[in-house]
């Protein structure tokens, strides 16, 4: 008689449609956040960046002005969590919005900003912003696994999303791609 033995391995983290926005959600969240930008400019480019960069929230927070790339148009993330560091290419539009709250935070100090930080909040008010912009009950953190899904059906590359997201490990990536995968191949064989 064949015995077995629960595995003693940590169960891998499954994606579903609760964890990330769904593109209704995510054109949503956009159009909503434009619209907002020139009134609530910090906080519309806070989420801005974690849509368009996957960054933690953590990461985000201890983003600088010293992080921008004018030459690139890019934002440098230090890793948190033994993640890699990484230089995220943004929008145009996007890094304008940054350069525009430099400069607005700039003439309200008579100082350099470079090393100041971008979003000198709390994770609290974090949360808070997010809970007043957000189209779903869904946390923060959904904003990371948004970019990576988006990024992954946009390309393909696993291994950009690897370096995208900051793993060390591509078993960690791989949740996007089986996810991806899964359901466009269901899609395809039932309807």
């Amino acid at each position: 008689m064949l015995e077995t033995t629960p595995s003693r391995s940590t169960p891998r983290y499954a994606l579903n449609k609760n964890k990330y926005l769904i593109h209704p959600e995510y054109d949503y969240l956009h159009e909503l956040l434009k619209n907002h930008a020139h009134r609530e400019l910090r906080n519309c480019c806070l989420l801005f960046i974690a849509l368009h960069t996957g960054a933690r929230a953590t990461e985000i927070l201890n983003l600088k002005f010293s992080d921008l790339n004018r030459y690139d148009e890019s934002l440098f993330i230090r890793g948190i969590k033994n993640s890699n560091d990484r230089e995220i290419p943004l929008p145009s539009w996007l890094f304008q919005y940054l350069i525009s709250l430099k400069v607005k935070r700039h003439s309200h100090k008579n100082s350099n900003c470079d090393d100041e930080r971008i979003f000198p909040i709390t994770y609290n008010r974090l949360r808070q912003i997010w809970q007043f912009y957000r189209p779903s009950e869904k946390k923060f953190h959904s904003l990371r696994h948004t970019f990576a899904i988006r990024l992954y059906e946009k390309t393909k590359d696993l291994r950009l999303v690897q370096v995208a997201l900051g793993h060390r490990n591509i078993t960690n990536t791989m949740i996007y791609a089986d996810y991806v995968y899964s359901q466009q191949e269901l899609r395809r064989l039932i309807l």
